[in-house]
């Protein structure tokens, strides 16, 4: 398993409290581009209402990602080869919006 992946598996563990889980959770999707889908809800968490900036990164067909948040969620879409930069893009926000809370 890749270090990004054992952070966000840690981080939705401990989002888990026996409700925010039957509710809410994590998705990774294949699309038909072909790439990945990461959504993550953020309702219910620290991250909820906090500010984040989109990333846009286009290169070429075959080298691109975009990551957002909307509708309390956090969106990724990327080309096949990036699912954990989407993945670190979260968590570098996710750790930047709880040192400021300090």
């Amino acid at each position: 398993m890749s270090r990004s992946l054992e952070q966000l598996c840690q981080w939705y563990q401990s989002q888990c409290n026996r409700n925010w889980e039957q509710q809410y959770g994590i998705k990774i999707e294949s699309l038909d581009n072909p790439g990945w889908f990461l959504e993550i809800d953020l309702a219910g968490t620290r991250l909820e209402r906090r500010e984040f900036r989109p990333i846009k990164h286009k290169k070429s067909n075959s080298d691109w990602m975009y990551c957002k948040t909307e509708n309390l969620r956090f969106l990724g879409y990327s080309d096949p080869g990036k699912l954990d930069s989407m993945i670190d893009v979260f968590l570098k926000w996710q750790q930047e919006q709880a040192s400021s809370r300090r």
